[in-house]
């Protein structure tokens, strides 16, 4: 087989394993990686600004915005403007949020970050260089993206697969 054969495979698998794992937290959970992660970012911060959880998942304050209007609908989470400065606005999980997050699997990710600490610091480097040169490649490297593995809007999937779901909103 050619290297180029190779490696389209082997993203192609990185792209799968990634896609089947979403599709299995949707249908375990009725949640989305990106939702999951700005949970746990609301979660481990406690009152924080919807800047803030853009800043700590390295998403745009607009798609945080958007994914954070869907978790309130569902009534995960709420916001309430600040006191002090009326210009910021606070997230906060709801019981149903909690419960969900304390109930949801682990991300990809996580699965992902044991290991590659377990690999030496030479190794580590090699992967990311790597990682960094196939970004470029696919002239990718100015994308919008989070510390996370998730692919396509899922929500969306979500949506038009189960239209009855109480567990998702349309867009």
């Amino acid at each position: 087989m050619e290297p180029i054969e190779e490696v389209l495979i082997t993203l192609r698998r990185l792209i799968r394993a990634t896609d089947l794992h979403s599709k299995q937290l949707v249908k375990t959970a009725g949640i989305t990686a990106p939702q999951l992660l700005l949970l746990r970012a609301i979660n481990d911060q406690g009152e924080v600004t919807i800047g803030e959880i853009a800043n700590e998942v390295s998403l745009s304050q607009a798609t945080v915005t958007t994914i954070l209007d869907r978790l309130e609908k569902r009534e995960l989470l709420y916001r309430v403007r600040s006191n002090r400065d009326k210009r910021k606005v606070h997230a906060y999980l709801t019981e149903a949020g909690q419960e969900l997050l304390q109930n949801a699997p682990l991300p990809l990710q996580e699965h992902f970050i044991r290991h590659f600490k377990d690999l030496k610091d030479w190794e580590q480097t090699m992967i990311l260089s790597s990682l960094q040169r196939v970004v470029q490649m696919m002239d990718a490297q100015h994308l919008d993206a989070a510390p996370m593995l998730a692919v396509g809007d899922l929500d969306k999937y979500t949506a038009d697969k189960y239209p009855n779901s109480a567990n998702v909103t349309k867009k």
